[in-house]
């Protein structure tokens, strides 16, 4: 029962760092209005914040397999703590850019602190499962950050919305202090490798380069809808009334609840059809967008909602890039590997922030009140590229692995 208690508790500072995460994705409209800037400039924030979270992962993950989970995620806790309070008081972009800054980086330190938790905790069996279950327990955080912070942006305010997300975070990092032992007592570390030999080794595997391309294909389209740009699109583009718009936000993090259990077992059961899920997780993608983008005039009520459900896969589809760190990885340099992984999906998520902060500033008249949907309809259209260059590397690379893992079978058996 114990690790149960421990991944709850670390479970629980991951749903508070997908809150902070999360909760610039329906303030977009009022920091924009607070900051009196424009898209390009109001990307930036989300930008800066997933900028940092992609380029620690790497660092992150090398001090997480040095230092234990314990912590980095109370270092994270704390630096996500001071982010929101500095963002609370924010007036203007440049201390809401450092805000969002602070936050990146606590954030970066989490969802891998508590993914090896998992890895050394539970049985082998069962981190498919488990790592399902963490990503989209999660998201409960988003869940939080949809329609009851938008009811209190309405209600109270900028300052005391945010000032009341650091208490959040402050009780987090009481529990994760009180709760989280890094490791089974009755378990001695392994002898580690050195930091670089650790990440060449990695990095050397196709399949740690699988899950990075799975991560990264699999993730941008959902993860930048509920972050940013999902929100205006629904409201600005579609016309849709902002209580439906969070409503629909809500949808994707509880259809993902749903999927994530299932694709965990998926995974479990057919470890070599995992790929193979993945592309048709792409496939799916790309086709409802197609049918939104393509729709004459603004798209129904149904059919979003339509857009919205497949995109539910796309969170639960990107997990399947840490059980192929997993998978191709010893358990002590499990933080190294999962922290490349990582770095693909938030590689691409701002990839596509920026092309569509940029090509909506392309596309909207000066003096307009907001992009049309013709503009948003261009500026998504990105995407198809992304999808693109991610579903050929994950072809590539699950062609490589499989090779790869034959070779070591067939050494195996002739020794």
């Amino acid at each position: 029962m114990r690790r149960y208690l421990i991944w709850s508790v670390g479970l629980l500072a991951y749903v508070v760092a997908v809150f902070h995460r999360s909760s610039l994705g329906v303030a977009g409209v009022a920091a924009a209005e607070r900051l009196g800037v424009g898209t390009a400039l109001l990307s930036m924030l989300s930008v800066a914040q997933l900028a940092v979270y992609a380029g620690m992962q790497i660092p992150v993950g090398v001090l997480l397999d040095r230092l234990g989970s314990r912590r980095l995620l109370a270092a994270g806790g704390v630096l996500m703590l001071a982010g929101q309070l500095i963002f609370a008081f924010a007036g203007d972009i440049g201390t809401a850019i450092a805000a969002r800054v602070l936050i990146g980086v606590g954030d970066a330190m989490t969802f891998i602190s508590v993914l090896r938790i998992v890895a050394l905790w539970f049985p082998p069996r069962r981190n498919p499962l488990m790592v399902q279950l963490t990503g989209m327990v999660g998201q409960l955080g988003a869940l939080a950050s949809a329609v009851p912070l938008v009811l209190l942006l309405r209600h109270a305010g900028w300052t005391a919305t945010f000032l009341g997300a650091a208490g959040l975070g402050a009780a987090a990092v009481v529990l994760v202090l009180t709760s989280i032992r890094d490791r089974p007592a009755s378990e001695t570390p392994e002898k580690s490798e050195t930091r670089e030999l650790g990440l060449k080794n990695s990095w050397a595997h196709p399949g740690t380069r699988l899950g990075l391309w799975t991560h990264f294909v699999t993730q941008f389209s959902g993860s930048v809808f509920a972050l940013l740009w999902g929100y205006p699109f629904l409201t600005q583009g579609e016309g849709l009334a902002p209580d439906t718009a969070a409503l629909l936000l809500s949808v994707l993090t509880i259809g993902a609840l749903v999927m994530g259990p299932v694709i965990g077992h998926f995974c479990g059961r057919l470890p070599y059809h995992r790929s193979t899920l993945v592309l048709a997780i792409v496939g799916a993608s790309a086709a409802a967008w197609t049918l939104v983008l393509l729709w004459p005039g603004r798209a129904p009520l149904w059919l979003l909602a339509g857009l919205v459900v497949v995109l539910t896969v796309n969170g639960p589809g990107s997990m399947i890039g840490f059980d192929y760190a997993r998978s191709f990885n010893p358990a002590d340099r499990i933080g190294g590997a999962t922290g490349i992984v990582n770095v693909g999906g938030f590689v691409a998520s701002i990839l596509l922030i920026v092309a569509v902060g940029v090509l909506l500033d392309l596309q909207t008249a000066p003096g307009a009140d907001h992009p049309s949907l013709g503009a948003f309809r261009w500026a998504f259209a990105v995407q198809y590229i992304l999808w693109g260059v991610g579903a050929a590397q994950v072809y590539r690379y699950r062609r490589t692995t499989r090779r790869r893992v034959a070779a070591e079978e067939l050494r195996l058996a002739v020794a």
